[in-house]
């Protein structure tokens, strides 16, 4: 049991030789930065006397932030710091509990203890603490230890954290036969010994080793005698001892006989110690710690071996019920085995990090007692002192999300941890702060207790705090996210742990903006509610966001008046989408469109519709469909029945007195194309030819006047062309997106007609190598280098199987753009260019035509850089005729990317025989009949690309 000494000056009666001791202690402290002998505060110093050893506690709640240390007091008087050799050779320990209190054990036969007939033993120490680490003017306070030990067990043996000791009395029995060998090879030394000189003999394998005792203090060791006793007191380290494996446990021995000498006797005396250095065994609950049963080395005759008693203790105690604590002391022919549960009374779970990972350990110190008797040794006590602490056990910090949307409030909780734990530092986001400084931002940082000793630690961050990330997802919700790093103190030597934790919540508390629309008497019109328009979402008209400068662009009105936007749209304007034309009415829709701006994402799609009376109209569709309302307003009034397109057979569909209603087809009706910067026209007209007087037959009066209306329609050249598949193909009902515009202009009836062309339906595709099988897609980027070939293909897409299709000009520009420059020709007017080496300096098209040699109409492959390359039917290729193909080696054109651009028109070919050989003669622009599906001299656009063409550095070329 512990117990509180009483200080010096108490009222105990001390023998005369102690109190010398304490006025000595009184004297000491004079000297220097030594503020003298201070009483002890109540319960900072327990002692407690247990078996044969002093047991000293000091109260870790009083050295905290303090340093300390110990000094000896041998019986004269004298200070000795103890250190960690001094220890080891004279029997002392100092560690620390598993609660962090400072323990200080010592031998009753330890060096500098005052033995009284070996029974009663007193040991002075002095407890010196200071605030500095140098120790600069420490407080003492000087404590006296007395135990009395009695009696005492002929062989005592003690294993302690540091050192082994055996002391023996020396009346021991005469020595066996059986184990004459080993001692009597020790006689011849005696003839070596002094009188009244002890001598240490020590075994080992590599053979036998003597000294005198002041030679065996320089090895470490310490050997004196009592008055009944001998003694000798080992670390486990020197160069003397071995360690072999008894049933699996790993033992230190140090085999010795000590000798001594007078006239008439000679005492040979075995000191031999053995002590165990592993044997501990953990598993995922328990701790198991063996020791052997019998140790060989100090048992020389098993046979007579008897256990006569087996007891454990925790700390200073021993426990007599040990089942009582889930503690289980068990014994059989080869190991006794302690088994502690982990977490059981008398130890202490401490927290620690590990490679950044935090975790736990849990420490206890028991010890053993065993006390067997056995021929050559009437009882030996056998006592051994074992520290023990768990391999790491890593237990990782849980997370829990405690939010409620409602409050808008992070409730975040990390936990659980031991009490050793203190919380530092957060960081919110990128921000380091200390738990003032968050709190002065307004966080909430609390110590939550739990049920079973161990705390947590809850954070609490507003949704809408600057730290905090805000994410637009979905349609209406805000992903907030909460980034913090926990920095924690950990354990008793307080080690910096970091645990990052994300936290998100989605709320729905997105209000989207609103467009209401409704239609006026020439107008349609949208109202837009701006006080919720945040920079996440734009509204767009098709592919165009929506803003002053669009909508002044495209013909719309856009005004403000602080909370709302008010968009006038005409009937006839960009973005109009037309559900219905007819000669009755004109239902038209518009479209507004909310999108997410990163992503392009449709959220919300607000129309309106709105029907209206017009008399004049041009609707152009991107099927290539025209409708068309024309008021004819001429005095005299002509008939409306009898006005046509160019093509003659192209009568209204229907008609009044007044107005006419056209609906035809761009590739049909005689309409023409034309080039205007980056629009394609498609140009028409509506036009009244007056009777006039036969030849022959009487005369007829009229007074019908010439009228022209010229009908345009435009699209932008990048949109036909990404629509060239739809373009050209008549749809029913027609699709609800306008790329293109219509006008009408009235004409002179004497203005000449301009040379119809109608547009083809050509589409061109990138192919990977010279067998036209794979292609890169329509419009896709393709990455080359210079040296290799571009397998370019180019399709008619119509079903006439008598028309052959045309290459007219093909040129390579920098831009998707028709009428882009500088361009490259590599076909001009159906013939091949061929260069010695494409380059920037052959950009001028004077200098190529100059430069190029002229191939036959009908293709032949060349041995230029740019040839035709053969078409043959397969399962793709239905029409030959349909499609030509070019192969282009670039060489050393010194570009990063280009653009492919063809125009073609189609001809018909006719296969003649001549010397027994059918050969292709072609005549370009032939009439092919009025039935036919494509008109005379047609003519079409392509272009493909990007072709990215890669120049790695000289010598990486093949």
């Amino acid at each position: 049991m512990w117990s509180v000494v009483p200080a010096p000056g108490s009222m105990e009666v001390l023998p005369g030789w102690l109190c010398r001791i304490l006025v000595f202690f009184s004297l000491l402290q004079s000297g220097a930065g030594r503020t003298g002998p201070v009483l002890a505060p109540p319960g900072f110093i327990q002692t407690a006397c247990f078996s044969s050893m002093f047991w000293m506690r000091l109260e870790e709640s009083f050295l905290k932030n303090k340093f300390h240390r110990i000094e000896i007091i041998d019986p004269s008087g004298t200070p000795v710091v103890l250190d960690r050799e001094l220890g080891a050779r004279c029997g002392y320990i100092l560690s620390k509990d598993v609660w962090g209190n400072t323990i200080f054990r010592a031998s009753l036969l330890a060096c500098h203890v005052t033995n009284e007939r070996d029974e009663t033993f007193s040991l002075a120490v002095n407890i010196q603490v200071s605030a500095f680490e140098d120790m600069r003017a420490p407080a003492i306070y000087p404590h006296l230890m007395r135990c009395s030990y009695s009696p005492w067990a002929p062989r005592e043996i003690v294993c302690e954290e540091n050192y082994m000791e055996v002391s023996v009395k020396t009346d021991i029995p005469v020595i066996s036969d059986d184990e004459a060998a080993p001692w009597m090879s020790a006689l011849p030394e005696t003839q070596k010994v002094a009188y009244q000189v002890w001598q240490l003999i020590f075994h080992s394998p590599s053979g036998r080793k003597t000294t005198v005792v002041s030679d065996a203090g320089k090895l470490g060791y310490s050997f004196n005698n009592t008055l009944s006793r001998v003694f000798l007191r080992s670390p486990y380290t020197t160069n003397e001892s071995e360690h072999s494996v008894v049933n699996g446990v790993t033992m230190s021995t140090v085999s010795s006989t000590s000798m001594y000498k007078q006239r008439w006797l000679l005492l040979l005396i075995d000191t031999t110690v053995s002590c165990p250095v592993d044997g501990t065994i953990f598993t995922d609950v328990d701790i198991i710690w063996m020791v052997p049963t019998i140790i060989p080395r100090l048992v020389l005759q098993e046979p007579s071996f008897t256990s006569l008693n087996i007891s454990m203790g925790v700390g200073e105690k021993r426990i007599e019920e040990p089942e009582k604590l889930n503690y289980t002391l068990e014994r059989n022919l080869t190991h006794i085995g302690i088994t502690i549960p982990i977490g059981a009374d008398g130890g202490r779970f401490e927290s620690t990090v590990s490679h950044g990972v935090y975790g736990i350990t849990y420490s206890i110190n028991v010890f053993l007692e065993h006390a067997w008797t056995d021929t050559d040794w009437k009882l030996t006590k056998y006592t051994v002192i074992k520290p023990i602490t768990t391999p790491f056990l890593p237990r990782i910090p849980t997370v829990v999300n405690d939010t409620d949307p409602q409050t808008r409030l992070f409730n975040v909780t990390l936990g659980a941890f031991l009490s050793d734990v203190t919380l530092v530092a957060v960081t919110i986001g990128n921000v380091p702060l200390s738990l003032k400084e968050a709190g002065q931002k307004g966080y909430k940082i609390t110590d939550i207790p739990n049920a079973d000793g161990k705390k947590s630690f809850r954070l609490e961050v507003p949704f809408d705090d600057p730290n905090v990330l805000r994410e637009y997802v979905n349609k209406n919700e805000t992903k907030y996210s909460l980034h913090v790093t926990y920095t924690l103190n950990v354990g008793p030597k307080g080690k910096v742990y970091h645990h990052p934790a994300d936290i998100e919540c989605t709320i729905a508390d997105v209000v989207l903006p609103e467009a209401i629309g409704y239609c006026g008497k020439k107008n349609m019109y949208f109202i837009i509610s701006v006080e919720v328009m945040d920079h996440h979402w734009r509204l767009y008209v098709g592919n165009m966001p929506l803003s002053p400068a669009t909508a002044l662009a495209n013909g719309y009105l856009l005004t403000t008046n602080g909370t709302h936007q008010i968009l006038q749209v005409p009937p006839f304007a960009v973005g109009i989408i037309y559900e219905e034309v007819s000669f009755e009415r004109l239902q038209a829709r518009f479209d507004l469109v909310l999108k997410k701006t990163l992503t392009m994402e449709t959220l919300e799609t607000f129309s309106v519709r709105c029907s209206f009376r017009s008399t004049e109209f041009v609707v152009c569709y991107p099927n290539g469909t025209v409708s068309v309302s024309a008021a004819m307003k001429t005095l005299p009034v002509i008939d409306m029945s009898k006005t046509r397109l160019k093509d003659r057979t192209c009568k209204p569909k229907e008609f009044t007195k007044d107005q006419a209603f056209f609906q035809f087809h761009v590739s049909t009706c005689g309409t023409s194309l034309r080039f205007e910067g980056e629009r394609l026209v498609y140009e028409n007209e509506i036009s009244f030819e007056k009777e006039s007087l036969p030849v022959q037959g009487p005369p007829i009066i009229t007074r019908d006047p010439d009228y022209r209306l010229t009908i345009l329609c435009y699209y932008p050249v990048k949109e036909t062309l990404t629509q060239s598949a739809k373009f050209y193909a008549f749809s029913s009902p027609p699709p609800s997106s306008v790329y293109g515009y219509g006008a009408m202009t009235t004409r002179s009836a004497t203005a000449g007609l301009r040379r119809a062309r109608q547009a083809l339906n050509i589409v061109s595709n990138m192919f990977k190598d010279e067998s036209f099988a794979a292609t890169y897609g329509t419009r896709s980027a393709v990455v080359t280098y210079p040296w290799k070939h571009i397998f370019l293909e180019v399709e008619l897409q119509d079903e006439s199987a008598e028309v052959e299709l045309y290459l007219d000009n093909c040129w390579m520009t920098e831009s998707e753009r028709f009428s882009s420059f500088p361009r490259w020709n590599l076909i001009v007017d159906g013939q091949v260019v061929l260069y010695d080496s494409l380059s920037l300096s052959s950009s001028n098209m004077e200098q190529q035509n100059q430069s190029r040699s002229p191939v036959n109409r009908c293709e032949h492959p060349s041995n230029g850089t740019v040839s035709f390359f053969p078409v043959t039917a397969n399962e793709r290729v239905k029409y030959p005729n349909h499609f030509k193909r070019v192969i282009i080696q670039m060489r050393a054109l010194p570009l990063r990317k280009v653009y492919l651009h063809c125009t073609a028109t189609v001809s018909t070919c006719l296969h003649v025989p001549s010397n027994g050989f059918r050969y292709k003669q072609c005549t370009p622009g032939r009439t092919l009949g009025q039935h036919s599906a494509i008109h005379p001299t047609c003519y079409g656009y392509t272009v493909t690309g990007p072709i990215f063409i890669l120049h790695p550095e000289k010598g990486d070329q093949h």
